[in-house]
This record gives C-alpha cells, structure tokens and sequence, in this order.
C-alpha cells in the first residue's frame, strides 16, 4: 500500500534528506513487491555522493541479485566500500569498474 504514497511524495517535489529516503523506500518497496528491476532503475537515477549514497548502493545491490545481475551488484557495493579503504581504495575501484564492464 506505501508505493503510491511514495511516488505521489516524489512527484510532487519532495525535497531535503526526505527525497532520497523516499527514493529507498520505494525501491525497496518495489522489490518486495517482487518488482526488483524497476527498484534498481530507481535507485540508479538516484545515485550520488549524498549522507545516504552508502544505503542507496546497498539497497541497489540486493535488487540487482534479485534482478539476476550478481556482476553489477557486487560492484555496486564494492565501489561503495572502496569510499572508505584508504590503502586499498584504487585497487577496489579497478576491479568493481572491471566487473561492471562484464
């Protein structure tokens, strides 16, 4: 019953930190509804380096697998953590780019 509130909340032009919460829940919502790929194309649109960029990469991940795409999912929260290895960020990143490019 929460999609519609979500998208209406969207549609309408949320705004401030609530935007990208609502853009969550709704991806998340949407892959509970066994909808996973409509979820992922959400939460692409919606990536970026914001306070909630870590959660948007982790929810995307979950709905990639579900989508049958482990390669992506993977990378997506490689790429994610790779923010936060200081020695190891470079090679992380390399190797998250390499699986997206499969």
């Amino acid at each position: 019953r929460a999609e519609p509130f979500y998208r209406k909340a969207l549609a309408a032009g949320l705004a401030g930190e609530r935007r990208p919460r609502a853009v969550i829940q709704l991806a998340s919502t949407l892959r509970n509804l066994g909808r996973a790929a409509e979820g992922a194309d959400i939460l692409r649109a919606e990536l970026g380096d914001g306070d909630l960029a870590d959660v948007r990469a982790a929810f995307l991940a979950l709905m990639l697998v579900d989508s049958g795409r482990p390669d992506e999912a993977v990378a997506r929260a490689l790429l994610a953590l790779a923010r936060h290895l200081p020695q190891y960020r470079r090679a992380v990143t390399y190797y998250a780019d390499e699986l997206l490019e499969r």
